[in-house]
């Protein structure tokens, strides 16, 4: 694991919102707002987690070729295509994830891209390591988080892609707890040849509360930020789209 510099003053507190289950688009749309906010300095460094329909996302690096299924193929199992601005290639977001989308201002952290990749690897990795999941994650590009699947294979069970604007950051990562890993079987994840997992694929029984809890408290820690807030506040594009108002 890297060494990261520990905090100057007292550590600063963040936020934990969950939108439940929602399309990408309108997260996405909730994202841009958020970081609209932060890149003012308003509002605060907030962990938003969400459960997506069924969804195909293409980054920066995409290649077509890496969706394996037509358009109507797709469309019959209920799987949108949609472009994003983060790093990597195609992935997956649908039911029985956890995906995670980390809105953080690094000014106060580190600003250094890789270590903030890494950081959120190292997170998952410890997350996984309460459930008795030993993981790792892979040198070079190979970005996410992989383990031994049923069969003694290296899979991966959390795929990762980021953007960064002016050190406020976005997108995240989707971690596999009981997800159908037949819908895997559309495209060729992060343009990798390796099998994709999931916890329950690996006989290992969690909630989404459960693994949620487990990486907010490996997160705030590595980050350096004392407990997690859970604002009761209004709809969050509601509010976001308010503030950011000239």
């Amino acid at each position: 694991m890297p060494s990261f510099d520990a905090p100057s003053s007292a550590a600063p507190s963040f936020d934990v919102v969950d939108w439940g289950r929602l399309g990408w688009e309108e997260a996405w749309q909730r994202q841009q707002a958020h970081v609209a906010r932060r890149k003012q300095s308003l509002g605060r460094d907030t962990l938003f987690f969400v459960e997506h329909d069924p969804v195909i996302t293409l980054g920066r690096n995409a290649e077509l070729r890496n969706i394996l299924a037509s358009p109507e193929a797709l469309a019959q199992r209920g799987i949108s295509v949609a472009e994003a601005n983060r790093g990597g290639d195609v992935t997956f977001h649908g039911p029985g994830q956890l995906v995670g989308y980390p809105i953080f201002d690094l000014h106060g952290w580190k600003k250094d891209v890789r270590a903030y990749v890494e950081t959120l690897e190292h997170g998952i990795v410890a997350a996984l390591a309460e459930f008795g999941v030993e993981a790792h994650a892979r040198s070079g590009k190979e970005t996410g988080v992989y383990v031994e699947n049923a069969q003694g294979a290296p899979a991966k069970i959390c795929a990762l892609g980021v953007h960064i604007s002016r050190w406020v950051t976005c997108h995240g990562f989707a971690l596999n707890i009981d997800t159908d890993l037949r819908f895997f079987e559309t495209i060729v994840p992060c343009g990798l040849s390796l099998p994709v997992t999931s916890l329950a694929a690996l006989g290992v029984k969690a909630t989404r509360a459960e693994v949620q809890d487990a990486v907010v408290r490996q997160l705030a820690g590595l980050f350096h930020f004392s407990s997690p807030t859970i604002p009761a506040t209004p709809e969050p594009r509601e509010r976001e789209l308010e503030e950011i108002q000239p």
